[in-house]
Parts: C-alpha cells; sequence; structure tokens
C-alpha cells in the first residue's frame, strides 16, 4: 500500500519522464498500483469504504442478550425481532447468528423409516415455566408419528400411569385416528419389566388401553431410547421453540390452550429437516392410512377399592365423601378422573355417587338423601333430659 510520502516520488518521477513499470520497481509495487494513484490524484486515505447498514442492526443487542442466555435457536430470535418490529428476511438473521453458534458433536445412528399410518412415538420430558405466577415444574408428554413427523404435546403435573394413558388418547383424537403400534420407553406405567432375551411385560392397564384402541404396544430396547428418536427429537424442539416463545401462562389450561394453537400455526407448518417437506403435507398422506377411534373413550381415572364405614362416607385422597347408607360395610370401587369428577360404583358396577374432589381443608362432602336412614334410625333413639344425669351426679 502507497504511503504520502511515495506519493511525492510518484511525482517526481513523472516528470522526469520514467515509465511506470520502472516507478513500480524503486517503490515495490504493481504498476497497477502507481497507475491507480495518477488516476486518483493523490497517495490511498488510508480509510477505508463506510460499511452499509442492515436491516437487522437495531436489532443486534437484542439478538446478543438472547444469545448469550444459551437462546440460539433462529426461529426462536426470528420470532423475538419480528415482535419488535423486524421486517428482514430470515437469512440475514441466519448469517450472523451461524458463527456464534457453538457446535454441537452428534453421535451417529441408523434412521428407521416408517410407512404411513404405522407408529406412533411416545416420550415424557420435563421442563420449569411460570403458572399463575409461580415458577413450577411442568411435565409434558409428547406423541410424535413416525411417517408424518406430526406432533402433539400436553402439558401436566405428574406423568404417572393414568396421566401417560390421557396423553396417548388425546393424541390419538387430536390426530383423528389410531396408528398400528405405540413405541415407548421402558416406563413404569406402560411396561412392567423388559430384560434383553426375554418378552416384554407390558402394565396390564396399558395392554386395555391397547385393545381399546386396537394398536400393538411395543417397547425400546434396554438402555437405547434412541430407538425412538424421532420423538426425543421433538421434546428439544419444544423446549427450545414453545417453552421459548412462551415463558409464563395463567394456568394449566391456558398453557395447552396456547400449545394447540402452536401446534396449529406452527409446529404442524414447519418444513420438516429429514424428509424435505412440510409436516401437513405430509400428514395428509398419512391421515387415510390411520385406524378408526372406538366410540367409547377408555377410562384413563384412577380406580382405587374402598370400604364404606359405618357412618356413610368412604375416604379418598384424604377427604371423605357421602354414599348411600344402604352400602355401609361394603367394599366400592371409586374412580377419580383426572379433572377432579369422582365416580363411585357398587359391586354390581352401578354408579350410586358424584362428587367433586376437593381437599381435606373443605371438609366431608355430604349429597343430601344419601344418609336418611341413619337420621331416621338416630331419631328413633331414647333421649333423656340433662336433669336426669344432674340426679345422678348428685347421688354419687
Amino acid at each position: 500500500m502507497l504511503k504520502r510520502g511515495d506519493w511525492i516520488m510518484i511525482q517526481d518521477a513523472v516528470q522526469q519522464g520514467k515509465y511506470l513499470k520502472d516507478i513500480a520497481a524503486e517503490l515495490g509495487v504493481h504498476p497497477r498500483t502507481v497507475r491507480r494513484a495518477l488516476a486518483r490524484g493523490g497517495a490511498p486515505s488510508g480509510q477505508r469504504p463506510s460499511r452499509r447498514t442492515s436491516k437487522l442492526d437495531p436489532y443486534k443487542p437484542l439478538i446478543d442478550q438472547m444469545l448469550s442466555q444459551g437462546i440460539v435457536n433462529g426461529v426462536v430470535i426470528l420470532r423475538a425481532i419480528q415482535a419488535q418490529g423486524y421486517a428482514g428476511k430470515k437469512s440475514i438473521l441466519a448469517d450472523y447468528i451461524r458463527p456464534k453458534r457453538a457446535l454441537r458433536p452428534s453421535r451417529a445412528t441408523v434412521r428407521f423409516e416408517t410407512v404411513p399410518g404405522r407408529q406412533l412415538q411416545h416420550d415424557w420430558a420435563e421442563v420449569e415455566t411460570t403458572i399463575a405466577g409461580v415458577r413450577q415444574k411442568v411435565c409434558f408428554a409428547v406423541n410424535t408419528l413416525g411417517y408424518s413427523r406430526r406432533f402433539h404435546f400436553w402439558a401436566t403435573e405428574r406423568q404417572d400411569a393414568e396421566h401417560t394413558y390421557e396423553a396417548v388418547i388425546r393424541a390419538f383424537e387430536y390426530f383423528g385416528g389410531v396408528t398400528a403400534e405405540v413405541l415407548v420407553d421402558n416406563q413404569k406405567s406402560a411396561v412392567i419389566a423388559h430384560r434383553i432375551g426375554e418378552a416384554v411385560r407390558f402394565n396390564p392397564r396399558f395392554v386395555d388401553l391397547a385393545g381399546h384402541y386396537g394398536f400393538l404396544p411395543r417397547a425400546c430396547r434396554p438402555y437405547r431410547a434412541r430407538t425412538k428418536g424421532k420423538d426425543e427429537r421433538m421434546v428439544g424442539y419444544i423446549k427450545h421453540h414453545f417453552f421459548v416463545r412462551y415463558p409464563a401462562f395463567e394456568s394449566w389450561a391456558h398453557l395447552n390452550q396456547q400449545a394447540e394453537a402452536w401446534l396449529a400455526e406452527e409446529a404442524d407448518r414447519r418444513m420438516q429437516g429429514t424428509v424435505k417437506e412440510v409436516v401437513a403435507e405430509r400428514f395428509a398422506r398419512e391421515a387415510p392410512h390411520l385406524g378408526r377411534l372406538p366410540a367409547a373413550r377408555f377410562d384413563t381415572s384412577y380406580q382405587e377399592r374402598r370400604w364404606v364405614a359405618w357412618d356413610g362416607y368412604v375416604e379418598m385422597r384424604g377427604t371423605r365423601y357421602s354414599v348411600p347408607d344402604r352400602l355401609c360395610g361394603q367394599r366400592l370401587t371409586v374412580h377419580l378422573g383426572l379433572d377432579g369428577r369422582l365416580t363411585i360404583l357398587d359391586p354390581d358396577g352401578v354408579v350410586v355417587a358424584e362428587h367433586r374432589q376437593e381437599p381435606a381443608a373443605q371438609g366431608w362432602q355430604t349429597i343430601p338423601g344419601h344418609h336418611a336412614r341413619l337420621w331416621r334410625d338416630t331419631l328413633g333413639v331414647e333421649r333423656r333430659a340433662l336433669a336426669v344425669y344432674a340426679e345422678v351426679g348428685q347421688c354419687s
């Protein structure tokens, strides 16, 4: 690069009639450099041309802040800056954040593809979020169709057997049909025992669920949960898209309502990276291969056997609920639904009482008329005036 002193030497050499190549040789530069200096009429200014402004510039502080917080997903960042007014293309953002992402090593595995309607993969995951102003743990079940990659997820407070069955049923209802098989991990809600080289022992109620909906239960090989890698990938997708985009909810109902809206507006419309196709369009080909939903819904409620006390109440989760007094001393079946509805059946399977689950602090729950005979018998007991007991006390 020429310096200002070199320009003076060039002017002097030109006045002496020297050739450009000779001047360049003396300065140790290319002849084109000398030619450009003469055309410019001086030495380079030393200042680089000003950089062009970008539509992304006003939003880079926000992007850098999100990246520093570990939010590296381009879609989530794009949604955030679009909410602030960004109108540029996604490619501009991608070019900016690409060199800032940390490289993540990945283990090689064999990908297993299924035919349409063949398989549903089920899994549970946990995340912390804010519900009604309280920071708490949220369990969410993810159910993914193996062919189209369309998935459904449902958030709740626990991941026991009853909530597992409810999650699978909700997924079937969301998809509008049933797959030929359901692949699960080896959680106790579905699998009692699974040892290599031995037949899988499934939970009896999970087998009942499979029979009711007509699917074949399948379990991952022990210590190889990556068998259902499509579903596990969706777990990460939900954590880094949905729960980052929506960090707080008014209630559990609001969370699941927001989830279903997000599934329809974004997840179903995404371009799936492996098959290079929009999920909703691929599902349109899979839907005709799904089996029909049964006419009656499977009962996912908690089911327990309880003795009726002689005062006409059964105890459930710390609270006592009334039943007809004719059932005192009998053992009844109590169904506690996930929605808090409590149904009590007699030994013949007939519903004899229905309550809403209440905390113990609310006291015993009584339905008028359940204990009419007990009260009638009580009224028949002989009554004595208090003066009789006073006389007895004086005699002693």
